[in-house]
């Protein structure tokens, strides 16, 4: 009991000692959002393509250009003997310049109509791509918060240990100097405590490697974490039904919406791509403005405007159309095989993170209950001791399974934390609200 009590009161007063600076879950959350790189590049891949849609839009509106030309004339003339323009022969230098307009506004082309429906599903799947960003973001950020706080967990148990060991080794020093015990136990204690302090070593070179990671997410030194509380909870998945939950990942889950939105894009292209066959009308309006100051005829001033219709009928193009309809035939097979391989992926991915919810339950509670067995073999062991029916060695390797059932009991709750955001990820449901009901059991 008294062990029990050292390593309570050790990792109390860690926590303590920074409770009022601790960050939580959500905080670390909210960081990561604005200091992710990994994310802020998922944030502007979805703002490009957004832009797609407008591109796209741009096919189907009219098109206008401005042309302007200035030009220095050097021009010789020489009519034949007889000519009635004869008298303009010879050398004049000046200049002429114009601008002009001119509009296109397609009237019938299949493929631009094809390619601006494209555009949609292109916004589409942009918005899944960084939907399942996010959720990728939760999952990082709650899977670094949980490993910083599990090595925080090996590093306070772990010198709660050598506490315990090294007051083990002292009481197996007096009871040899007074002669009920032998040099043996002494020894023992000395081997455990050697081996503890490299653990240690060990733990603290973990702790510092799980923070620089958790850093790296969110571009800044991580203050102290908040641990699991008073809040921690075990509930089963809502609802129970392992194939609900799978059918809801179906619909929701973004990367299945990624790949039905290529799915959907290849069927599109191969449209566009046969449609390069079909003929081409476009309304066109001209307007132009020319002036010279010489020539034959003196100076002179020109206006020309036209408005018509233009008619494109493709003929040959050298085989390009035919082959590009069949590459995307192929693509088109392609995006239906991924659709279905994420299909699947995703009914594995949802099947094991509802397991990981029910087996993590029940590794917990199982936890549970070895640690107040270890608990109390500890404490019979220790008694057992003093009335002489129990060594030393026994008594080290009681110390041995507490402290390792406590870690499996810390990691198995973090395990079944980290499914349950797993398995609202499937489903398409796991944002900040989810990551505030998790932070919940922070304290």
């Amino acid at each position: 009991m008294k062990l029990k009590l050292l390593a309570l009161i050790s990792i109390s007063t860690v926590a303590a000692g920074s409770a009022a600076q601790a960050a939580d879950l959500l905080e670390t959350f909210h960081a990561a959002q604005t200091g992710d790189p990994v994310f802020a590049a998922a944030r502007a891949t979805q703002q490009a393509g957004q832009e797609k849609l407008a591109q796209g839009r741009a096919l189907l509106m009219p098109s206008i250009n401005l042309n302007a030309n200035t030009t220095f004339n050097d021009q010789t003339t020489n009519y034949q003997a007889g000519s009635p323009f004869s008298a303009a022969n010879g050398n004049k230098r000046y200049n002429s310049n114009g601008y002009g307009v001119n509009l296109t506004q397609p009237l019938f082309r299949a493929q631009s109509w094809l390619a601006y429906t494209e555009t949609q599903l292109q916004v589409a799947q942009a918005d899944a791509q960084f939907k399942a960003a996010e959720q990728d973001l939760a999952l990082r950020v709650a899977q670094n918060y949980f490993d910083v706080l599990i090595a925080q967990d090996g590093v306070q148990l772990v010198e709660a240990q050598k506490t315990a060991i090294t007051e083990q080794m002292a009481q197996a020093k007096r009871n040899f100097e007074v002669g009920t015990a032998t040099i043996t136990d002494t020894l023992e204690a000395q081997s455990r405590l050697d081996l503890v302090i490299a653990q240690e070593v060990a733990a603290k070179n973990n702790l510092d490697v799980k923070r620089s990671s958790l850093q790296q997410l969110i571009n800044e030194a991580p203050k102290e974490l908040k641990p699991l509380g008073a809040g921690f909870k075990l509930e089963a998945p809502k609802p129970t039904d392992i194939e609900q939950w799978v059918a809801d990942a179906q619909n929701n889950n973004p990367q299945i919406t990624v790949a039905q939105a290529y799915a959907s894009l290849a069927d599109k292209e191969l449209s566009r791509n046969q449609a390069a066959h079909l003929p081409t009308l476009d309304l066109v309006a001209n307007y132009a403005k020319n002036n010279a100051s010489g020539g034959s005829f003196g100076a002179n001033d020109s206006n020309n405007k036209s408005l018509g219709v233009q008619l494109n009928v493709p003929l040959f193009q050298g085989g390009a159309v035919s082959s590009k309809s069949r590459e995307a035939e192929a693509n088109q097979e392609r995006s239906k095989q991924d659709l279905e391989n994420a299909r699947r992926s995703v009914t594995t991915q949802t099947r094991q993170a509802y397991l990981g919810v029910v087996s993590g339950m029940a590794q917990v509670q199982a936890l549970q209950q070895a640690l107040a067995s270890s608990q109390s073999l500890l404490d019979a062991s220790k008694l057992g001791q003093e009335v002489g029916i129990r060594t030393n060695l026994d008594v080290l390797n009681a110390q041995q399974q507490l402290y390792s059932t406590r870690r499996d009991l810390y990691q198995a709750e973090y395990n079944y934390l980290m499914s349950q955001l797993r398995l609202k990820a499937a489903v398409g449901g796991l944002g900040e609200q989810e990551i505030g009901q998790v932070n919940l059991a922070l304290h």
